[in-house]
């Protein structure tokens, strides 16, 4: 039955002069990888979204079989390059997964660089533009964003200085902020997200840094009972920048109309939606732990200071790092700055 269908179509497009090639182009299903949990917020709030804005605006002729929680395989370190090599079709990740691998990148993920996630992120789109067009060019790249401030959640005890940290192992996501916790007085402890909740349980760390966001899909507001964040007046002690980035040649074998389609929800405005939607979700976030009757402390302005002058030397190590590299560190690290200013102001 399906050959004669087949075979029926074919004479069908014959006979209108239509090729079967124009045919298979009429709809194109994409794969969607992930490492972030079905019931998070970021699937729930932006990647779910998106993909659903996209089918949309194509008419139905772009599907998305999405999956979250890496259910194609793989570990979330293997992410950029499933993308890359034509595993799936699309995934959202970490580039400090890979440590050093995109180091220009990591300037957004320095010690109180940021507060404001939707500006940051339009900072980190226009950065990535015009100082770094090639830091992900085995991949065609369609938002890049941060989340929301970073901060401590301890089993253990309340952390109310860097004293507070001294011997206490704590997660960080990427190589730069590792390096902070290090530097503030932390045991740094390198690991994705999804390995923290087995992590605190079984006390192979003592602490996390997540924003607020991420903290009911990793439970961690079950699995802590002590908070210590920074107030908005400030900076924040650091974000993650992530990447939603798609297999080149898929992209380029999209029909004109389709990758208009996918261009139209990629870019500045789309990446600013993300971390805009991400940081929003850190309210809800904060109640969870909230609710529980957890212990939930804010930093003054000079305890904060304390962290910035200690963590301050990451700066001076990323530049050097960077200069080492045949890039202008001090000039990227001034940029950044300059444009997560730019955005916040917009």
């Amino acid at each position: 039955m399906k050959r004669r269908s087949f075979v029926h179509g074919a004479a069908v497009a014959a006979s209108l002069g239509t090729p079967l090639a124009a045919l298979a182009q009429q709809a194109v299903t994409l794969k969607f990888h992930t490492f972030m949990s079905p019931q998070s917020n970021v699937w729930l709030g932006m990647h779910k979204p998106w993909m659903d804005k996209v089918e949309k605006e194509s008419g139905g002729r772009i599907k998305f079989e999405a999956y979250p929680a890496m259910q194609l395989g793989g570990t979330p370190v293997q992410l950029y390059d499933q993308a890359r090599d034509g595993v799936v079709d699309v995934v959202w990740t970490l580039p400090g997964n890979t440590s050093g691998r995109f180091p220009r990148v990591e300037v957004f993920e320095l010690p109180f660089i940021m507060n404001n996630a939707e500006a940051t992120s339009k900072a980190y789109w226009e950065y990535v533009q015009t100082q770094a067009p090639d830091e992900f060019k085995d991949t065609h790249v369609l938002a890049l964003h941060v989340h929301g401030p970073g901060m401590f959640h301890s089993a253990t005890k309340l952390i109310k200085s860097p004293t507070d940290l001294k011997g206490m192992k704590v997660r960080g996501p990427t190589r730069q902020v590792t390096k902070m916790l290090g530097a503030v007085g932390a045991i740094p402890v390198g690991m994705p997200l999804p390995q923290i909740p087995d992590a605190l349980s079984k006390g192979t760390i003592d602490a996390c840094v997540i924003p607020w966001e991420v903290v009911p899909s990793v439970k961690v507001h079950e699995l802590t009972k002590f908070h210590s964040e920074f107030d908005h007046a400030g900076p924040a002690l650091y974000t993650t920048t992530f990447v939603m980035t798609m297999n080149k040649a898929r992209y380029e074998g999209l029909a004109p109309d389709l990758k208009k389609v996918i261009d139209a929800n990629s870019g500045q405005a789309t990446s600013g939606w993300l971390g805009k939607t991400q940081q929003g979700n850190d309210i809800p976030g904060r109640k969870t732990a909230a609710d529980r009757g957890n212990t939930i402390y804010q930093f003054t302005p000079a305890q904060r200071e304390e962290f910035v002058k200690l963590s301050a030397r990451i700066d001076d190590e990323w530049v050097a790092d960077l200069d080492k590299r045949g890039h202008k560190g001090k000039e990227l690290l001034a940029t950044a700055r300059s444009l997560i200013a730019k955005h916040g102001k917009a």
